[in-house]
């Protein structure tokens, strides 16, 4: 399965780090996106978003130990330790350079281009017994062929990689730009809100979230 997802492991395991002030990603109007900054939360520190060109103050210097958010933004602290970029349901007026600053700490600047594919406005709702197989495909764009696919969870607040090897696996079929997910021996806690994702960006951790899938599980 040669989709990076050992490679994703590995950064997963490792706490594997960089250093940059400044990133660029691509989103799908209708999609997500999902960043990591490379730079610590710092729970005991205020975190700041804002859009620049027009002016616009997102989140104002909201302290919390695990997260925070203003509508369709939110930043949170990951597993490791990392602040978390998601920005839900984008829009073309979302294109443009965002500064996230962590109060005395770091800052970090991001420009968002934003475009349109047919593909990658999706979601799903998939329904299956406790016990049996779930599968759901996740359409994407022919510019991500030779990008990694991911999935993630949606947590209360975070979102998590699903890497649970033995019952989930993920197949490629790059001819019709299409990703199959396959979790076996579903159970109650297998439900849930799951994201598609492509890694869109190789000089840091930035998926674009193509497609949302609601797992539901129902009882024998």
């Amino acid at each position: 399965m040669k989709i990076l997802l050992i490679f994703l492991t590995f950064y997963l395991i490792s706490g594997q780090s960089f250093s940059l002030s400044s990133l660029h990603v691509t989103g799908y109007s209708g999609a997500s996106l999902l960043v990591d900054s490379g730079k610590h939360w710092s729970s005991d520190s205020a975190k700041y978003m804002v859009k620049h060109d027009p002016w616009r103050t997102i989140i104002d210097y909201k302290k919390h130990s695990e997260w925070t958010s203003e509508g369709r933004f939110i930043l949170f602290c990951n597993k490791y330790g990392k602040l978390m970029i998601f920005i839900r349901e984008l829009n073309q007026q979302d294109a443009g350079k965002y500064r996230i600053r962590v109060m005395s700490k770091w800052y970090i600047d991001i420009t968002l281009n934003v475009k349109k594919d047919s593909c990658c406005v999706v979601s799903k709702k998939v329904v299956v017994k406790s016990g049996e197989t779930a599968t759901f495909s996740c359409e994407y764009s022919q510019n991500h062929i030779n990008d990694a696919k991911v999935i993630f969870k949606e947590r209360q607040n975070s979102i998590d990689t699903w890497n649970e090897e033995e019952r989930f696996s993920i197949s490629d079929d790059k001819h019709k730009h299409i990703f199959s997910v396959r979790i076996t021996a579903v159970t109650p806690d297998d439900g849930g809100v799951y994201l598609c994702g492509v890694w869109i960006n190789r000089q840091s951790y930035s998926y674009s979230i193509i497609i949302t899938v609601h797992l539901h599980i129902i009882s024998k």
